[in-house]
């Protein structure tokens, strides 16, 4: 049987965009994604954390902060996840930098989802990493928000991401599959992909007269 990083290997975001739309109604893609590691894909499983208001009186440092909560998140081990980063809204706020997130890179994670802005993408790009986000700043974000919640579901541009839903990122964009349908969903895009290519070929034949066949 083939695996589910072979399969995602022979397919795009749109793809999976596609073969999902087949399947549901509900969203499940992200645009408008910036990286540091434009041609890398990113895939594999979800562990999440969001992030809130800061207030060091509600949400003291010492518990809520990146450190504590992405080594809850990861509980069990990071091979191959995607740490996903819930901004809640503060989408032009930090929600980390190289010198945190060189974590992601210690314990083998594929990469990051951010639904918020990155720093030091210089010193994120030499990562083994694929890396997509809402753009780069320089700003430390952490008096406008902190780390709150590890593996809960969260919502990212209108997308509900579960722990353990798989996520597909590349240059186009972003998409997120259910856990228990990633590889329906992966061998969908697949024969999409073949259709396309049929497709391609059958319009190199395309001359106005056998368009007007086909629509008598």
């Amino acid at each position: 049987m083939e695996s589910l990083d072979a399969l995602a290997g022979r397919v795009r975001t749109a793809d999976i965009v596609d073969a999902m739309r087949r399947r549901h109604q509900h969203r499940c893609h992200l645009l408008d994604l910036v990286s540091p590691t434009p041609g890398r894909r990113l895939f594999g499983p979800a562990v999440t954390i969001s992030y809130f208001p800061a207030c060091r009186a509600a949400l003291p440092p010492e518990r809520y902060n990146f450190k504590r909560l992405f080594y809850d998140a990861i509980d069990g081990g990071g091979d191959g996840r995607v740490l996903v980063l819930a901004s809640n809204g503060y989408t032009d706020a930090s929600l980390g930098g190289g010198t945190k997130l060189s974590r992601v890179y210690n314990h083998r994670l594929a990469g990051i989802l951010a639904d918020g802005r990155l720093r030091d993408f210089a010193e994120l790009e030499q990562y083994d990493l694929a890396i997509f986000c809402r753009g780069e700043t320089t700003r430390s974000g952490g008096d406008v928000v902190t780390p709150y919640e590890a593996n809960r579901p969260v919502v990212i541009a209108g997308v509900a991401v579960r722990p353990g839903d798989y996520v597909f990122a590349d240059a186009s964009g972003a998409v997120v599959i259910p856990a228990a349908e990633v590889r329906a969903v992966l061998l969908a895009a697949t024969q999409i992909v073949v259709e396309d290519a049929e497709s391609i070929v059958a319009i190199k034949g395309e001359t106005p007269t056998s368009l007007g066949r086909a629509e008598n």
